[in-house]
């Protein structure tokens, strides 16, 4: 099994914190001549090179410094600050509300051609209606303690989803049968949203896929996350987002989607599920 993305987060800054003890070591210096050298408390080296505490920029700058290599530090802190990027707090993301992280994603998806999204627990943002919108970001308000913008947040979200109708971009989507049959809000809110899938079907830039509970499947149902071209995918866990942009990782992420899309029911058949969802609605 792959590993996880936040596994993977952690690797790369232990693979930092062993480069800073490496240098110190080939510099003949012991962790706390370090410390003392920087004016730290002495713990504090021992926690760079185990991976307990991040480095500043400062720190790496420091310690480069002081062990007589100062040229290798804006390679360290580039390493640094990718691994810091790379697993990011949705309460460090969401500190001021939901409006602005709805914005935020408009560049990437103006330079984004091919999108390929997976999505195992809810309809994906895209193809959001604002009443599922509306549901899904309270909950999430709710849930984190945010500062209540859902209204603006909502209204964002709807308007990054032109996206599907203008420019040159395509969209391979695929969902769990589950997200068809789990509610977010009331009927007539999914009946809504269910109906806007099959509107949506209809677009010459969306391939939408649906994965059957009774799909003969060979890959496992996965955290969501979405592919940007090849240059980049975003998993989205309980507690972060993780970017992920090593080549060989996106590579696992494509064919992940490759294998999820295999298992999948397109046109009529999809088609069938959703309408069978609607219907079960009551």
């Amino acid at each position: 099994m792959a590993q996880s993305p936040s596994s993977s987060v952690q690797a790369a800054r232990e693979a930092l914190a062993e480069r800073l003890k490496n240098i110190r070591l080939d510099a003949g210096l012991k962790a706390r001549e370090v410390a003392a050298r920087a004016g730290w408390y002495p713990s504090k080296a021992s926690r760079l090179e185990n991976a307990t505490t991040p480095p500043s920029d400062a720190d790496i700058r420091a310690w480069c410094t002081i062990c007589g290599v100062p040229d290798e530090a804006p390679d360290l802190i580039a390493a640094s600050r990718s691994a810091q990027s790379a697993y990011v707090e949705w309460k460090r993301l969401q500190r001021t509300g939901l409006r602005r992280l709805q914005e935020s994603y408009v560049p990437l998806y103006e330079r984004t051609r091919a999108f390929r999204v997976y999505c195992s627990n809810v309809v994906p943002g895209l193809l959001q209606t604002p009443g599922y919108a509306t549901a899904l970001l309270s909950a999430i308000t709710d849930f984190r303690q945010t500062p209540n913008d859902v209204a603006e947040a909502v209204a964002a979200r709807v308007d990054r989803a032109r996206i599907l109708r203008h420019g040159d971009h395509r969209f391979a989507i695929l969902v769990e049968e589950a997200v068809l049959r789990q509610r977010l809000g009331d009927a007539e809110v999914m009946a809504g949203q269910l109906g806007h899938l099959l509107s949506v079907m209809s677009l010459r830039s969306v391939s939408l896929g649906v994965v059957p509970f009774t799909a003969d499947r060979r890959m496992w149902p996965l955290e969501t996350f979405s592919i940007y071209d090849t240059a980049q995918v975003q998993v989205e866990t309980l507690t972060a987002a993780v970017n992920v942009t090593a080549p060989s990782e996106i590579a696992q992420y494509v064919k992940a989607f490759e294998w999820l899309s295999d298992s999948a029911v397109y046109g009529a058949s999809a088609r069938t599920l959703v309408t069978d969802a609607i219907g079960a609605l009551g």
